[in-house]
């Protein structure tokens, strides 16, 4: 056999999940390997549809926050936020001042909650096991906020069209002040351990690079669109509650690699740490739910 008879290879097909353990939730990819090296993939989505759209018809306004809830388990209060944000829009509805400082908190707690959840997930996936433990124990104290706030470790319905359901507890400042230290800790521990790792380095930079035009026509946001090189945030482009008496930056990643989709969420932890001390800074007493009828 000649080395090139010995080279000539045929690429192989492979089935991965739906029910795989690197997925972090139901996906079913259709990969074509060569080697180790992934040559096509064909997705196949739908295996987390709800139909939320199709029971929000015959939900009132109030109900359906419950619906958004459950569209990301470890984002719920951000699409709690969302929902309420776009009913307000159309009412003509302005929350006070308190209710969206709390919701600003609430939402970049969970925002960190998120991060944290993938940056130990992502490490764990590329053979280092330590990160983990640190983003899951630092998740662990945020998601005990949430139910001291909310009553609910997850699922929170808290998030009310009008502000929030009830004011937060009298020793909600200090603890969240405390939560902040404990938490930025902890993001400095994955940092120090993972970002500039050799083997961390080898297996992200120039892997998965996705450029902005593809990133566009991806309809990527957020994080993962921001690692391609764009400056967009709508809290800043287009800034609601409270963010506009915030000051942060916006991570921007230059290659549209792995590692820039790692790193971004990095530094947003740190961004969304230095946005909750300004709120509580700022935080004034006052009410938290806008004066209005009763929505049907």
């Amino acid at each position: 056999m000649t080395t090139e008879q010995a080279y000539d290879t045929v690429d192989m097909m492979l089935n991965m999940g739906p029910q795989h353990p690197a997925t972090h939730g139901v996906f079913r990819m259709v990969l074509t390997i060569d080697g180790e090296r992934v040559v096509d993939v064909t997705p196949h989505i739908g295996y987390l549809h709800r139909g939320s759209e199709k029971l929000a018809e015959n939900e009132s306004y109030g109900q359906v926050v419950t619906l958004f809830d459950r569209l990301d388990y470890v984002s719920n209060l951000n699409n709690e936020l969302i929902f309420c944000r776009a009913a307000e829009r159309l009412m003509g509805i302005e929350p006070p001042e308190r209710g969206q400082y709390i919701r600003v908190i609430l939402a970049e707690l969970n925002r960190l909650a998120s991060h944290l959840l993938f940056i130990g997930t992502y490490a764990i996936d590329l053979g280092a096991m330590t990160p983990i433990m640190y983003g899951f124990r630092e998740r662990e104290r945020i998601q005990n906020m949430f139910e001291s706030v909310t009553g609910a470790r997850m699922m929170h319905n808290f998030i009310r069209i009008g502000g929030v359901k009830e004011d937060v507890p009298p020793d909600f400042v200090p603890r969240v002040r405390a939560l902040a230290d404990d938490v930025e800790r902890g993001v400095q521990e994955c940092d120090r351990l993972l970002t500039f790792n050799e083997v961390f380095l080898a297996r992200t930079r120039g892997i998965g690079v996705i450029d902005l035009p593809t990133a566009l026509s991806c309809g990527l946001t957020g994080p993962s669109l921001r690692a391609s090189g764009l400056a967009y945030d709508v809290r800043k482009d287009y800034p609601y509650e409270v963010y506009p008496y915030l000051s942060y930056k916006v991570p921007v990643g230059e290659n549209g690699d792995c590692w820039d989709r790692y790193y971004m969420r990095v530094l947003e932890c740190y961004e969304s740490l230095s946005m909750i001390r300004q709120c509580l800074d700022q935080m004034e007493e006052g009410p938290v739910m806008a004066q209005m009828r009763r929505i049907a």
